[in-house]
C-alpha cells in the first residue's frame, strides 16, 4: 500500500503520459489501485483514456473520486495505511501516533487519512496528530466526508507525483 507522504517532483515527461494512455488495461487498472484502492475509480480513469495532458487526468481523477459510492470509499479507506513518518521522529511521537490512530480507528471504524503534501516531513508529523485530534469530534458522517475529500487529494497527489516519475501509481512494470 502506499504510505501517506508529500513530495515534489519534475513535469512529466511525454513518454509517462503516453504509457498510461496506451498500456493494456488491465495494467492501468492495478497500477491506478495503488493510488486509490477503488475499482470504480481505477475502471473510469482506465475507460476515458487517452488524456491530453496531465491536468485533463487529474481532473478526471478528482470527478471520479467524488462519485464514489459509500461502498467505494469503505473500500479506499479499508486499503489505506499510516503515513510513514520521517526518519530520526523520537520514540513518543509513534507512540503518541499510534493512540492517536488507535482512537480514530476505534471511533470511525478505518483509518485515518491526511493529505500533507506541502509540509515538511516534521511538519507532517504535527499536522497528522494535530488532524487527528481536532478529527476527532467529528460526528461519523462528518467525518466520511472529509476522509473521501483527503482520499480525493491523496489519489490525485499519487497519481500526479507518479507521472512526474516520483511514484509507482499508474507508471509500474512490475
Amino acid at each position: 500500500m502506499p504510505a501517506q507522504t508529500r513530495s515534489e517532483s519534475p513535469s512529466p515527461t511525454p513518454t509517462s503520459l503516453e504509457r498510461f494512455n496506451t498500456e493494456p488495461a488491465a495494467d492501468i487498472e492495478r497500477a491506478l489501485l495503488t493510488c486509490l484502492r477503488s475499482l470504480r475509480w481505477a475502471r473510469r480513469l482506465t475507460d476515458h483514456r487517452p488524456y491530453p495532458d496531465l491536468d485533463s487526468l487529474l481532473a478526471a481523477a478528482d470527478e471520479a473520486a467524488y462519485d464514489l459510492t459509500p461502498g467505494d470509499l469503505s473500500e479506499a479507506l479499508a486499503a489505506e495505511s499510516l503515513p510513514d513518518l520521517p526518519d530520526g521522529v523520537y520514540a513518543a511521537a509513534h507512540t503518541a501516533l499510534g493512540a492517536a490512530h488507535a482512537a480514530y480507528e476505534s471511533r470511525f471504524g478505518h483509518m485515518f487519512v491526511i493529505c500533507v503534501e506541502s509540509a515538511s516531513p516534521d511538519e507532517a508529523l504535527n499536522q497528522v496528530l494535530t488532524g487527528i485530534r481536532s478529527r476527532l469530534t467529528n460526528d461519523p458522517e462528518e467525518e466520511r466526508v472529509v476522509a473521501a475529500e483527503e482520499l480525493r487529494r491523496l489519489a490525485k497527489q499519487r497519481l500526479g507525483s507518479s507521472l512526474r516519475g516520483a511514484g509507482n501509481c499508474a507508471t509500474s512494470h512490475n
